[in-house]
């Protein structure tokens, strides 16, 4: 499969909070850096991550545009509240082996009616 077709079966499991389908799509040694976090490292702590949010908020990623160079795929999405963004996903063999997103997390937590960081 192309790099973009993989973001886009990211998308729809992201939007139906598929945690299973999402985990499913990454290698066993993947890097999620979202760069508002430290980066995550491994299936089994992306998966934690997606379980942990899903359970706190609801996302919904609407594709603006997704862009392809090489085994690279660029998503740019907004969502239906007005958070917008970007990812990075470097696919190898079908798989997501390093993602990094960029997107403001202080404007996803009041959005959403998550508490605010106290530092």
């Amino acid at each position: 499969m192309k790099p973009k077709e993989i973001v886009e079966k990211w998308v729809a499991a992201f939007n139906q909070a598929d945690i299973e389908a999402l985990a499913g799509l990454y290698t066993d040694d993947a890097v999620n850096h979202q760069v508002n976090t430290d980066p995550l490292e491994g299936k089994q702590a992306i998966k934690k991550m997606f379980t942990d949010e899903f359970a706190h908020a609801e996302m919904v990623c609407l594709i603006e545009n997704i862009f392809e160079d090489g085994d690279w795929a660029i998503l740019e999405w907004k969502d239906p509240k007005g958070l917008r963004g970007c990812g990075f996903f470097h696919i190898v063999n079908d798989k997501i082996r390093f993602q990094r997103g960029y997107w403001d997390r202080l404007s996803f937590l009041r959005q959403q009616g998550l508490p605010l960081p106290t530092e």
